[in-house]
């Protein structure tokens, strides 16, 4: 059996790097649903669910926290077997998270924000999933601390994921009745 393509040294410096664009990502992803929520608010907005907000930001920054402390505890070499396809992974789940985003437009959100009337989406990754972007979290969930060796971190997410989720797949789907179809 061939011996792993293993990258010494460069795995823990380049995992790193992509936590932190991630976490760069989500800081984008705050600014953007501050903006967003400012406008829903000002056109008759109404939130759904805030109680379980909180739990969503802390499994997210267990995700990005976990999977650089585990990474750096364990000191894992990178196998290129593992390493560049959970990147790839990762990177397609962003794809997916961006395309849900630019779908949605200003009706997108962290939080569930739902001004009453207005036209639900149906287009993009809407036409097929009906909550698309949880695809996006629970694969990410899974691939970014993989990535890194981070199989605790991984395990410890994708369980948070099962809690959580369907809670606010709930009230997602309890908000959206206050749109047109």
């Amino acid at each position: 059996m061939p011996e792993p393509l293993v990258v010494h040294g460069l795995g823990a410096a380049w995992f790193t790097v992509l936590v932190l664009c991630v976490g760069g990502e989500r800081i984008a992803e705050l600014y953007l649903a501050r903006r967003h929520r400012r406008w829903a608010m000002a056109h008759g907005g109404i939130e759904f669910g805030s109680g379980h907000y909180g739990w969503i930001v802390a499994v997210q920054l267990v995700l990005l926290v976990g999977s650089l402390v585990e990474s750096w505890a364990r000191r894992p070499q990178a196998d290129a077997r593992i390493f560049v396809p959970m990147i790839i992974i990762v990177l397609a789940a962003q794809s997916l998270r961006w395309w849900c985003i630019r779908t949605l437009g200003r009706q997108w959100n962290t939080r569930v924000i739902v001004i009453p009337g207005a036209e639900r989406v149906v287009g993009g990754p809407y036409r097929w999933l009906r909550h698309p972007n949880y695809l996006a979290v629970v694969v990410e969930g899974a691939a970014l601390p993989l990535a890194g060796g981070a199989w605790t971190t991984a395990i410890v997410v994708c369980l948070a994921h099962l809690l959580i989720i369907p809670t606010r797949i709930r009230v997602e789907n309890r908000a959206l009745r206050h749109l047109r179809s």
